[in-house]
């Protein structure tokens, strides 16, 4: 199986017998960044892996293919408190996004563990959540992980002036369809390979 960059990162690290600081430091960058990169949270940018291979003394091709086959399966979440929403649209994001691992969750706490242990690349939020909305989860999502695209879910229109006040990406009045969900794809701030075959 082949390794993530993440994996190939800890190992090369390891080989090394440099700790997480010693790396860091030698880059430089505090050590959560490279705890981040280690667990495939997130991604060091191309100048940085450059430096990586460089300190390794691998080639640095192997790393960018590393760092790219992440992109090429991405993580993406849909959070709804209401089941039958999830239900219906998951196999509709499932399909738009065929090399994505596609998870629903109706709890926004699950949810945000989740985004804190995996690399989430795209976010089907909806606003009206119970006690929390999606405007605030779009923000600690986007202090997680800043390249996590968000897109809206509502039923209520009026909710677009406020949604546009974040980072998000997009904006979408349920219910989901397939071609709302390609629609919203053609616009995120950080586009990944959907996989899908037009």
């Amino acid at each position: 199986m082949k390794q993530t960059f993440g994996q190939a990162l800890l190992a090369a690290r390891k080989q090394k017998g440099l700790s997480q600081q010693e790396f860091a430091d030698l880059i430089p960058v505090n050590r959560s960044s490279v705890a981040n990169w280690e667990a495939d949270r997130r991604l060091p940018n191309a100048t940085i892996i450059a430096k990586i291979a460089e300190i390794f003394d691998v080639d640095v091709t192997e790393l960018l293919d590393a760092a790219n086959d992440i992109d090429n399966h991405p993580n993406v979440i849909i959070v709804d408190d209401n089941k039958i929403i999830l239900a219906g649209g998951t196999p509709i994001i499932e399909q738009a996004l065929p090399n994505a691992n596609v998870i629903g969750f109706t709890k926004p706490s699950e949810a945000m563990k989740y985004a804190k242990d995996n690399r989430v690349a795209l976010a089907f939020l909806d606003i009206e959540l119970g006690i929390t909305n999606g405007l605030d989860i779009c923000n600690s999502l986007l202090e997680i992980n800043p390249r996590t695209n968000v897109i809206f879910l509502t039923a209520y229109p009026e909710y677009s002036i406020k949604a546009w006040n974040t980072e998000a990406s997009g904006f979408m009045v349920k219910p989901i369809t397939l071609e709302g969900v390609k629609e919203q794809l053609k616009k995120l701030r950080h586009p990944f390979p959907t996989g899908a075959i037009n």
